[in-house]
């Protein structure tokens, strides 16, 4: 016997519900009020099956007046297949922001999709593009993902995808790829085999590995940190990811997300190489889009980026988006005169180099230039990384013969810039030796013998005597006395050793832990989390841990210990805390500097305050301008040649009237910068924001999956009204965004179902973020949420069981004039997606609240809204049980006459899920796809419930 899908079937003793088949053979059958995690496969020719039909409700087995919304909430928060303009809310543990559904919306009017997702810091670009994926999986559109990103972010991308989407993916690595390569026949690649993999882009992107990657790529390729592929020229590593992110794009059919806080680096010519991976014309756009005669050009540019500041989303579609304030505070340090002393024969040591260097050939005299800036910022740190700076170059190492990449990779590591292999390599001390090679035996080893013994001397600065240590340790001590949970970020992981080092016997009671590049990724995160347990804690960690991973939920301040060159970096640090997530209203970010340490102050005066004052002023950060670096190698050269007169006598590092070389280089720097402000904040404010795309247009399709699949808000209701009903006691509070935070204790909940259930007891629970230590947030999705909605729905439809939710009741209201009743529906519809390429079937289910007032048999229906409003009437007297059955069994026994009109609401709900998913999916027409919506089977009565005016 054939059975459609859809349809009710009886097997192994339970009823369940037929699915779309893989195989012609075998029926896939999910149990009726099951989840997805139940399904099984049963060969009809070697099993019983045979037709079913779903019960209507029992008049005798009556509830109360809560019964009818706790079961339709159980039903549909059940739901995985839901039927709303959105294919993928019920594969998602996490209940998206509205502005977080205009990326999505725009990804749907695009096919292929090709999206430049560039929000602000801690706005949630992560959830914008997995729920873009997450939505075309579920359409059957593309099968299989990578996703591209920094080795030290793929466990992030792992966890964020399988916890919130669903999405179980391998990890792709040099760790990995050996295990996940085992037994693969010969041509096989693993990207055939794993349908989902994060990919780590700096070990795919060699000449050895590309050509394998772009033959067997997936259909969808997700791209994080975007803005490190958007370069043809620059190093080779940057050379090479740009060729194969190039090569990807080429393909006209593949779906591809780049996702970055920073698109535009202050090169033109870079951010243009960017958005040419999203459509090869963009090469030709004009660079200023201005003016009546370039709407069209927005336009363009429109359908493909979005980027917006908090500004823009804080109170998008007037629902409120938390996020913390940034207090700001400059705290300083001062050098004691033995500091000062070493520091001013260090920097003596620096010039003499420089100033020998000049007579030896391009090769020395770059090399010997960026020795002594990394010198300097290694003596500015720390004592512990002078020491192993100055060690290391006394050893003697060899350098690269290519002037090119020294050039590079001294401009990268000195400036902090973001187009390393990941950032790992950062955190290291400066090892490059920068003796002259022609140079004597003898004096090679007397400059290196002076090396030594500057070390030694470096290292006896350590600890007591060190007044940046000192200083950290009462400004540490202050902070967490205030309640904070501080996180210093240092340069060199020397700096960051030696800092934890003295600072755990300081600080008693406090757990202390440092995290550096030495550690691999998944060691980084693993501390964190122990790290996240102590009541009293602080992180010290290199700029590691300043990309990628999500600190808000533990750490609510951070000190930035060394002053990074790089202004972006700054704002990727406090960026780990400074965003949506995070409980506390208001965090701390403190900038400590050496108040007499000119390079400090150099920097702090021509880098930093200058990027913070702009970004108080736009909202957003802006970059630097192109040669931002070429201006700090100038005003660099005034502090170690041009002033070398002055400070010679004395070997002070406070050289007099240095001020004349730095400030013409850095009020050039500045104006160039205000330029570079004035253009980012017309690009943000006429193109990237986003508002074309209608708030109405976004609400209406976030209403419609809410009501298809629950919203945070029936969720909280559901738990709470499910656990009390069981026996829970519940209390809650009020947080200071006006949420509630809820705890359960289920020590009256009978056994057997507390063993079902399998709840921690107590339950600390939030439905919305932020969530403090302790809690869990429990979004639809939530293996607690699915549990208790499966549990309830499953003993409602069971007669052997009894539920505190029923299928039946009766009440008195003044919320109606005339006998009124209600009715639970259930509706099957099967979705068929059909293209050349592609033949998706799927079935959804959704629950529907039918009402009409009257006698049965003369029945008059309302309409919808009127219907739902039902669920809010509170009952005002008392009514006969018997007198109850008696209404309930004549409504159960005329379902026959209600059942015409509960089937072409069904064809009119069909009708409109078909409109829903053709409006959503514009783009689907122009790649030839077709929607198809065919209701399935009888629709199931669930729940019959009369109300009778006073």
């Amino acid at each position: 016997m054939n059975f459609a899908v859809g349809s009710l079937v009886h097997a192994r003793g339970r009823e369940w519900v037929v699915l779309p088949p893989d195989d012609p053979e075998c029926l896939l059958l999910r149990p009726l009020g099951g989840s997805d995690d139940e399904i099984v496969g049963i060969m009809p020719k070697l099993e019983d099956v045979r037709p079913a039909a779903f019960e209507l409700p029992d008049p005798t087995d009556l509830g109360d007046a809560r019964t009818c919304g706790l079961l339709r909430d159980a039903v549909r928060l059940g739901f995985r297949a839901t039927s709303g303009p959105f294919r993928s809310f019920g594969h998602i543990a996490v209940e998206p922001r509205p502005y977080q559904l205009v990326p999505l919306l725009m990804a749907m009017k695009q096919s292929p999709v090709r999206l430049l997702i560039a929000d602000d810091v801690g706005i949630g670009k992560t959830v914008e593009a997995a729920l873009i994926a997450r939505e075309l999986l579920d359409r059957g559109e593309v099968k299989r993902l990578a996703v591209l990103c920094p080795p030290q972010l793929a466990e992030q991308w792992q966890s964020e995808l399988a916890e919130k989407f669903h999405i179980h993916a391998e990890l792709v690595l040099p760790s990995t790829v050996r295990k996940l390569e085992r037994g693969l026949g010969v041509g096989t690649s693993l990207f055939d085999v794993y349908p989902f993999t994060i990919v780590s882009l700096d070990y795919i992107k060699s000449d050895r590995r590309r050509a394998e990657f772009l033959r067997t790529c997936p259909e969808m390729v997700i791209v994080d940190e975007a803005h490190a592929c958007a370069s043809a020229t620059g190093g080779r590593a940057t050379m090479q990811r740009f060729g194969l992110v190039k090569d990807l794009s080429t393909n006209p059919e593949r779906h591809m997300l780049f996702v970055s806080a920073t698109p535009h680096s202050g090169k033109d010519d870079v951010f243009r190489s960017l958005l040419c991976f999203l459509r090869p014309s963009f090469a030709n756009l004009p660079e200023d889009l201005s003016g009546k005669e370039n709407e069209e050009h927005r336009k363009a540019l429109a359908e493909h980026f979005v980027q917006r500041r908090r500004g823009d989303i804080r109170a998008y579609m007037e629902i409120n988006t938390p996020f913390p304030e940034r207090e700001t505070q400059e705290i300083t340090w001062k050098l004691t005169p033995e500091a000062k002393s070493l520091f001013g024969r260090i920097i003596s040591l620096a010039r003499e180099s420089i100033e020998r260097s000049q007579d030896g050939t391009k090769f020395q005299q770059r090399i010997s230039w960026w020795s002594a800036l990394a010198l300097l910022r290694s003596i500015a740190s720390s004592p512990a990384a002078a020491a192993a700076t100055l060690r290391s170059r006394a050893t003697g190492m060899d350098s690269p013969d290519d002037l090119i990449l020294v050039d590079e990779m001294g401009r990268q590591a000195v400036f902090d810039l973001t187009d390393l292999e990941g950032v790992d390599g950062l955190d290291t001390a400066p090892g490059a030796d920068d003796t002259d090679v022609q140079a004597d035996q003898s004096e090679q080893e007397r400059y290196r013998g002076r090396l030594r013994h500057l070390a030694k001397d470096a290292e006896l600065l350590c600890g007591d005597k060190d007044s940046k240590l000192q200083g950290m340790i009462r400004l540490a001590k202050k902070l967490l006395d205030e309640g904070y949970a501080p996180i210093i970020f240092c340069r060199f992981i020397h700096t960051a050793e030696y800092l934890a080092e003295h600072l755990r016997p300081a600080l008693k009671g406090v757990e202390v832990m440092v995290v550096t590049g030495m550690l691999p990724p998944s060691e980084r995160e693993f501390r964190v989390h122990e790290l996240g347990k102590h009541a009293k804690r602080l992180l010290v960690c290199t700029d590691c841990l300043s990309e990628g991973i999500n600190l808000q939920e533990r750490f609510n301040a951070v000190v930035h210990y060394d002053l990074s060159w790089n202004p972006t970096r700054h704002e990727q640090r406090e960026g780990r805390v400074d965003r949506f997530g995070q409980p506390c209203s208001s965090i701390r970010v403190i900038t400590y500097y050496g108040v007499d340490n000119q390079i400090d102050g150099i920097v702090l005066d021509v880098l930093l305050r200058k990027h913070e004052a702009i970004r108080k002023a736009l909202g957003v950060s802006v970059p630097i301008p192109e040669d931002s670096d070429k201006v700090m190698q100038a005003i660099l050269e005034g502090l170690l040649l041009r002033g070398k007169e002055q400070a010679a006598a004395q070997q002070q590092l406070l050289i007099p009237g240095l001020e004349k070389y730095i400030k013409p280089e850095a009020d050039r720097l500045a104006r160039e910068w205000d330029m570079v402000a004035t253009r980012e904040e017309k690009r943000s404010r006429t193109l990237f924001a986003q508002q074309t795309i209608k708030v109405d247009e976004v609400a209406r399709e976030l209403d419609a999956a809410n009501d298809a699949a629950g919203d945070a808000a029936s969720v909280e209701t559901f738990t709470a009204e499910a656990l009390r009903l069981l026996g829970a006691v519940h209390s809650s509070n009020t947080r200071p965004d006006g949420r509630a935070s809820h705890s359960f204790s289920l020590a009256g909940v009978d056994s057997r179902i507390r063993n079902r259930l399998d709840l921690p007891d107590p339950l600390r629970a939030v439905f919305a973020l932020p969530v403090d230590e302790g809690q869990t947030y429990l979004a639809r999705t939530h293996p607690y949420v699915e549990r208790l909605a499966t549990d309830l729905m499953t003993t409602a439809l069971d007669p052997l069981e009894k539920s505190v939710a029923r299928r039946a009741g009766a009440m008195r209201t003044k919320d109606v004039s005339t006998r009124t009743t209600l009715l639970l529906c259930r509706f099957r519809f099967q979705l068929q997606t059909q293209g050349e390429k592609l033949n998706h079937t799927c079935l959804t289910e959704e629950c529907a609240l039918l009402g009409f007032v009257g006698a049965p048999e003369r029945a008059s229906w309302i309409d919808g809204d009127a219907a739902k409003r039902l669920l809010a009437a509170q009952p005002t007297g008392n009514i006969n049980p018997d007198q109850a059955t008696d209404f309930v069994g004549k409504v159960t026994a005329n379902a026959g006459g209600l059942l015409p009109h509960i089937r072409s609401v069904m064809q009119e709900r069909a009708a409109a899920l078909l409109d829903a998913h053709r409006r959503v999916r514009t783009a689907a027409k122009a790649r030839g796809l077709r929607y198809q919506v065919t209701p399935q089977g009888e629709p199931d009565i669930l729940g019959v419930y009369v109300y009778l005016p006073e």
